[in-house]
């Protein structure tokens, strides 16, 4: 067989396709030789940030990765695995699809959808329910407006297409997003965790095929344009953005669920990032001294004479690659056959660990599969880091030189009214959240979601968190809020947090003040998963999200959004939000303070961004939820809510909606009437009681050690708050439902 490796790229090919000068000196002195083209567009996607996390994974080594009901641990596959008990596993896992989304929201936002989607179910798992965490910028621009249009419609198009439901998440706006918004997608899926699919690559001589769609010409590049700014020119970029088929992807699925049950696969890998580069370089490293020769010329294309670089690079999605038990070929053809979708041999798995890929009778690319990868031979760098001069600045606010307002009835239905407070009805309502019948919580509100685990007495507990303001205000703080609400959300909800993943939404590497906040939230991600024992089972960093103007770089606010799950032992004990009763007692869990820093009040209200991070301590955090804990699983309260963004009052007129129930409260003494009512100071809940049960409650509260306080009682419907009347509970409900799709249809 000929080769065409003589043909060297040049430096200037190099840095073009996203190599530095001293990465493609690298390269030459891995292979010995100056690379062609086709391989130099190899190494520069594989050694992406995208890919290889050659800018971070020193720091992401240092998340605690061990934890009592892990089966598959960070890096050891495409997702993590959980074990729920029963013989039932959880693989979930978040990724970002941020620049795609920011070019073409649509196909951005539904690509993403399913591709977090693949990977669930390429580990042989069945995806149960979704997730999806979204920041955009300011609401009164016409771009964000056919950005938040364009996002929502693509996931919820894709997601309902594909038929699994998008249970919950959460929408943020703020400018610092206008030009990169955020598109995080979370999944999650069930299995039987003795039938995980590896994506390892063995056994040579063994066949590989690639399954599902043809490659086309869509996401050529696609890691490599997620490693970069969105600059004025990033429109020429559109052909790196995915088109997704959520129906060819449910074919898919039922296929992939078919294999699972054989025994034809040894092998299987998503082709999400860098597509057959990534999938063959990967699962050839992850083997055993194995490699693979792979003929392009049997990929099916969707366009004619694709080049080699375009076929190696296509993200072109709903497709894998699988290696099979030689001898068994013709089941997986049967499959897939069945399901109207190709399944191709392109090649054999060979020994020695490089990756040969042939066009037209000749090797057109020839390299060391572990000098690729992630743990081989990528680079790993530490960039250096130095602390922003705002740091200290939002450090010397005081409230004290903040003026109450006299009219805090104006200011409450202000809050119920902001875009990031407001009832995102406007969106979830676009999303099938009853498709599988899964669903426990859509007609019974809670902090998480909670689906049902149909064969056990186990539902699972899931939750995307983070406040982007509090991590820019202080990232250390900010990320162990972020760990900690998203445990606060699955203890309310009656659920025991069991592991996180994450989606690290920063700016640019190179920037020291940018890697500053990224190293912080580590620090801070770090010490909350220990605290509360979830460890990180994996997930995805997105670098670049930022704005370049006139040569100055404007980052989004640091962005570490935590998705979180949680087991539910027992599906008698679930916990809803809502007011149950006129008469209920209501009492709030945690200490109140004098604190509104960071909070949407300060910022929307008194137009003031510059302030520390609200009140918080991982200590008193931990054992107030202990305790949530303990009187869910001893039935003593019958509602339960965090006290998080908008404050008491928010948190308060949330529960009264549901059922139209009102409420009758006297503020603390001891703290301003403002900060105790739209303050987000942290550790705080919100529960209720029924008055039979008063005195074991109060019992149960002071053998605790944990502060609590009599608020008041549920009303019929109105709100009163020492003695002043807030208006009704429905007056509150219609402009909380209705005040987004005002915003976005205005």
């Amino acid at each position: 067989m000929e080769s065409t490796l003589q043909q060297g790229a040049t430096v200037e090919q190099a840095v073009e396709l996203g190599l530095r000068e001293d990465e493609f000196e690298m390269v030459k002195g891995i292979l010995g030789r100056t690379p062609n083209f086709t391989e130099t567009a190899v190494y520069a996607v594989m050694w992406s940030e995208h890919c290889s996390y050659k800018n971070s994974i020193h720091w992401l080594k240092q998340l605690p990765k061990d934890g009592p009901q892990m089966l598959v641990k960070a890096g050891e596959e495409n997702a993590g695995l959980v074990d729920l008990g029963d013989g039932v596993g959880c693989v979930f896992k978040i990724e970002s699809h941020n620049h795609p989304s920011a070019l073409e929201p649509y196909q951005g936002a539904a690509t993403g959808v399913g591709g977090i989607n693949r990977d669930i179910f390429t580990m042989g798992a069945r995806p149960i329910a979704q997730l999806n965490s979204l920041r955009f910028g300011n609401i009164e621009e016409d771009r964000t407006k056919w950005l938040v249009k364009g996002v929502v419609k693509g996931i919820g198009d894709y997601g309902n297409s594909f038929g699994i439901p998008i249970v919950g998440g959460e929408v943020f706006f703020d400018e610092s997003y206008n030009t990169n918004p955020l598109v995080n997608a979370f999944s999650a899926g069930i299995m039987d965790p003795t039938k995980v699919i590896s994506a390892t690559s063995a056994g040579p001589g063994n066949p590989v095929f690639i399954v599902g769609a043809a490659t086309g010409k869509d996401g050529i590049a696609g890691a490599a344009f997620a490693s970069k700014d969105i600059t004025e020119d990033s429109a020429n970029d559109l052909p790196s953005v995915q088109v997704g088929d959520p129906f060819m992807e449910k074919l898919l699925l039922e296929a992939t669920m078919e294999l699972v049950d054989s025994d034809a696969v040894v092998g299987m890998q998503d082709m999400g990032a860098a597509g057959i580069t990534c999938s063959s370089n990967e699962m050839s490293a992850a083997g055993d001294n194995v490699g693979m020769d792979l003929d392009l010329d049997k990929v099916p294309t969707r366009q004619e004479n694709m080049l080699p670089y375009e076929i190696l690079l296509s993200e072109s999605q709903e497709r894998m690659l699988v290696v099979v038990a030689k001898g068994k070929e013709q089941i997986v053809k049967d499959i897939f056959d069945k399901w109207d979708l190709h399944a191709e041999e392109i090649g054999v798995v060979t020994e020695g660990g490089r990756v040969r890929y042939m066009m037209g009778g000749e090797v057109v690319g020839d390299v060391p599969a572990e000098s690729l990868v992630l743990g081989g031979g990528a680079p790993v760098y530490e960039r250096e880091y130095s602390e922003p001069a705002y740091f200290q600045e939002y450090k010397k606010f005081n409230i004290d030189d903040v003026k109450q307002p006299e009219d805090l009835k104006e200011v409450a239905f202000k809050m119920l009214a902001h875009p990031n407070i407001a009832s995102k009805r406007w969106v979830y309502e676009q999303y099938d959240s009853m498709v599988g019948t899964k669903n426990i919580t859509t007609n019974r509100p809670a902090d998480a979601a909670i689906v049902n685990i149909k064969g056990t007495n186990r539902a699972l507990a899931m939750t995307v968190d983070c406040n982007s303001r509090y991590v820019n205000a202080d990232p250390l703080v900010g990320t162990m809020i972020a760990v900690s609400e998203a445990a606060r959300n699955i203890t309310c909800a009656g659920g025991n947090p069991s592991a996180i993943t994450n989606c690290l939404n920063f700016g640019n590497p190179y920037n020291p003040e940018s890697f500053w906040q990224f190293v912080g939230a580590i620090k801070g991600m770090s010490a909350a998963c220990l605290k509360f024992e979830t460890p990180v089972t994996g997930g995805n960093v997105s670098f670049y999200n930022q704005t370049s103007k006139n040569g100055v770089e404007i980052p989004v606010f640091p962005t570490p959004t935590i998705g979180m799950i949680g087991i539910v032992e027992d599906k008698d004990k679930t916990m809803s939000l809502d007011f149950k009763a006129k008469g209920d007692l209501i009492f709030i869990i945690g200490q109140s303070h004098n604190d509104i820093s960071s909070s949407e009040y300060l910022v929307s209200y008194h137009g003031i961004s510059a302030s520390p991070a609200p009140y918080f301590d991982l200590e008193e955090e931990f054992t107030m939820q202990q305790k949530i804990k303990s009187l869910i699983q001893e039935s003593r309260i019958n509602a339960a809510h965090d006290v998080a963004d908008g404050g008491l009052f928010v948190a308060l007129a949330e529960m009264g909606m549901p059922n139209n129930l009102g409420f009758d409260i006297v503020t603390d003494s001891e703290v301003r009437e403002d900060a105790f009512l739209f303050g987000e100071g942290q550790g705080r809940v919100v529960v209720t009681v029924n008055e039979d049960q008063e005195d074991d409650f109060i019992g149960a509260m002071m053998d605790s050690g944990v502060s609590f306080t009599l608020l008041g009682h549920v009303t019929k419907g109105k709100l009163m708050i020492d003695d002043e009347h807030f208006g009704f509970i429905n007056e509150a409900k219609n402009v909380f439902d209705n005040a987004l799709g005002k915003h976005l249809e205005n």
